[in-house]
């Protein structure tokens, strides 16, 4: 694809609109901006990310219940917990995620941290030293190791994605952007720092996808990995370095349908 230099002014300022803390509310990244510790941060935007499919609106909700649901501190609660407190998970339900999944979520959060200090060092199994990271490397690796458990839930592997089952890993994508990017906007966190901006994916949403669609940012017609790599391939002719800045332009301008 040959740069398109009007394009390009066209998305930053739509980035710049877009990537503001006034975004923050409506998204489920405002789940993570409840909290200051990094682990909070982490714990809990990976649930929002994992959770984040249906209306905003409810995604939040549902979010907030079950940070209530581990009395507002959710590192403590993972890393503390009796048996008898996994009951106040009991009945929790988003759509298709339950209590099953999220007290294997628990069980898997409490086995990283007692080994490690971030969520970080889980995407980054087999390539610790490794000075650029290959992401679908580390998207499949991380899976693997999230049901290393054993006797993990089966039904709960849905709930993960990866390269490796064709998966655009939409809700992974945007946590690490959540995670990774760094900039003065206030929104993105940009709490990790041996996982670098340059090598994330975009993460490919129904409203991604059809915006970048019509830029001709993607051109495959199925859309998997390949197509969130094709994407995120031409976004990084626009900025090499912060190719994933643009999901803030084209989710804001399919959630506002400003085409």
């Amino acid at each position: 694809m040959a740069v398109d230099f009007n394009l390009k002014d066209f998305l930053d300022k739509k980035v710049d609109e877009y990537n503001q803390p006034n975004f923050i509310p409506n998204d489920p990244i405002s789940i993570p901006h409840q909290f200051s510790s990094k682990n909070d941060i982490e714990i809990t935007g990976f649930l929002a990310s994992i959770m984040a499919w249906g209306q905003r609106k409810t995604i939040i909700n549902k979010c907030n219940e079950l940070i209530a649901r581990m009395d507002g501190a959710p590192y403590d609660y993972i890393m503390n917990h009796t048996d008898q407190d996994l009951k106040s998970l009991l009945g929790f339900k988003h759509r298709t995620f339950n209590d099953t999944d999220i007290l294997y979520f628990v069980a898997f959060f409490r086995y990283h941290y007692s080994h490690f200090a971030s969520l970080e060092d889980a995407f980054l199994v087999g390539q610790e030293t490794v000075k650029e990271v290959d992401l679908e490397q580390a998207l499949n690796a991380f899976k693997t190791y999230f049901f290393s458990l054993p006797d993990y839930p089966h039904r709960t592997r849905k709930h993960i994605s990866s390269p490796a089952q064709k998966s655009t890993v939409k809700r992974i994508n945007m946590f690490l952007r959540w995670m990774v990017r760094k900039d003065n906007k206030g929104v993105d966190f940009g709490i990790w720092n041996r996982l670098s901006p340059k090598d994330l994916i975009c993460p490919c949403d129904v409203h991604v996808e059809r915006v970048a669609r019509k830029f001709g940012l993607i051109t495959l017609e199925k859309v998997n990995w390949k197509t969130a790599q094709e994407l995120t391939g031409n976004l990084r002719l626009l900025d090499p370095n912060d190719p994933v800045k643009y999901d803030f332009a084209l989710f804001g301008l399919g959630v506002e349908r400003e085409l």
